[in-house]
């Protein structure tokens, strides 16, 4: 008598636990079967690790916080692992395979779109908490994931101009490098913020300073000679930041100053602070045909995710899954 696919999943599950050893109460709490997907299991040891990845946080740690968010997510991220589990399975009946190449340059693409540099991206991961060689094998998933697609669907995905232009005019502040600004400062440092007496001295000293700016003196031996801040020993010099990176207050003061010019006395709470601008680089923004490309990249992989929610969502109501929680 031939078996159906559910018989022999019921025997292989059958299987399974009585490959299992004999453990003790508190062991199978720690590690023990939560899901089975086709002919694959999931454990709880790998349901809490994906937890830990996604979320920074452990599963104890986000149940204390709170039960209810807590069960909410772990849901979540287990059907998460399922729908990994069942593409998995379908990358190896069609035998797809993404090689290193194809990743390194589906990274630099992203560098290149995004303006970075292979720090900046090493720098943005580790902020993420994520280590390069995850981040290359999500990379491959990814890719693996689209071709997925395109084989599977049979419709072609398209991307119309009307859609790139749309996209080009919605996000124009992205594409591009935005203005930067070199700094330099002379500061004063007020150690005792209740002695009135040590400020009106320190109002004193930078009115000198100003007067000697106004007639002709150089920022930078001033610098040298008063400032008691950052760089003073390299003429108060700062260095260069982009303009959107200030904070409100240091744009209030620096806004209309022109390249060479130089502010009144500011005061701040641990003194006081004349800046100069330096230098000013105007931003540049990029043409829709310059990004052309990179768009279409965007609106395709959108439109790639779109399409495999829609189809891994008929693939798992046609595979066999139980949840066991």
């Amino acid at each position: 008598m031939r078996s159906t696919p559910f018989v022999r999943m019921f025997f292989f599950f059958l299987a399974v636990i009585g490959l299992m050893p004999a453990l003790s109460y508190a062991a199978e709490t720690c590690n023990r079967v939560v899901a089975i997907v086709n002919n694959q299991v999931i454990t709880l040891y790998e349901l809490n690790k994906t937890i830990k990845e996604l979320t920074g946080q452990s599963a104890e740690e986000l149940k204390q916080r709170n039960e209810k968010e807590f069960l909410d997510a772990r849901r979540q991220i287990l059907y998460r692992i399922i729908d990994e589990k069942i593409t998995e399975e379908k990358i190896k009946e069609l035998k797809i395979n993404v090689s290193d190449r194809q990743v390194d340059a589906a990274i630099e693409r992203i560098k290149s779109d995004n303006q970075m540099t292979h720090e900046d991206l090493l720098a943005r991961l580790q902020a993420d908490g994520l280590t390069y060689e995850k981040y290359r094998e999500r990379i491959k998933a990814q890719i693996e994931r689209a071709q997925l697609i395109e084989y599977e669907v049979k419709s072609k995905i398209i991307v119309s101009e009307a859609d790139i232009e749309r996209f080009y005019e919605e996000n124009k502040s992205h594409f591009g490098t935005g203005e930067k600004v070199r700094l330099a400062s002379i500061f004063l440092v007020r150690k005792d913020p209740n002695d009135t007496g040590e400020l009106d001295a320190l109002k004193k000293r930078g009115g000198e300073i100003l007067a000697k700016l106004k007639a002709g003196a150089d920022f930078s031996e001033l610098a040298r000679r008063f400032s008691e801040g950052p760089g003073a020993d390299d003429g108060g010099d700062l260095g260069s930041f982009q303009w959107d990176q200030l904070d409100a207050e240091a744009k209030k003061f620096l806004e209309g100053i022109p390249e060479g010019g130089y502010t009144d006395l500011i005061m701040r709470p641990n003194g006081l602070q004349i800046i100069k601008v330096v230098e000013k680089q105007e931003g540049k923004k990029k043409s829709l045909e310059e990004v052309r490309n990179s768009i279409y990249e965007i609106l395709y992989r959108q439109e790639v995710d779109n399409r495999y929610n829609e189809w891994i969502k008929g693939l798992r109501e046609s595979s066999y899954t139980k949840i066991i929680f």
